[in-house]
């Protein structure tokens, strides 16, 4: 990945991983891809963030969840944020069977984009 274009997901992936000193573990990766495509934070509030995105975006499991819940319970100065995530989710389109690994040559920008597009306007209902 280190041979990629500058500004595909693959090399953005290295530099995140480069600029935080944290190495890239075989069962993290798809969960590192999406702190970028979903421009979360590897922080505490990013993590949660990033959960309870997937949560509203329809993606239920255990570690969704936990992470969920143990940043309802630990972080309430955060729950706006966590709630904006989570509304987030609901408006954009599934990302839950993207083929992450198959992303990583494409510009990380347009990912993005694509990651932002409006399913529905739950302020309609």
């Amino acid at each position: 990945m280190h041979l990629l274009p500058e500004g595909t997901l693959g090399k953005d992936l290295v530099n995140m991983l480069d600029n935080k000193n944290l190495k890239l573990l075989p069962n993290y990766a798809r969960h590192d891809i999406k702190h970028i495509l979903l421009q979360y934070n590897t922080t505490d509030e990013g993590e949660v963030c990033l959960q309870c995105f997937m949560l509203g975006n329809k993606h239920v499991s255990f570690p969704v969840l936990a992470t969920v819940m143990y940043g309802l319970i630990t972080m309430p100065e955060h729950w706006k944020k966590f709630s904006e995530a989570y509304k987030r989710g609901l408006r954009c389109k599934p990302v839950g069977d993207w083929q992450w690994f198959a992303l990583l040559d494409q510009p990380t920008n347009l990912l993005i984009e694509k990651v932002n597009e409006i399913e529905i306007d739950y302020y309609q209902f």
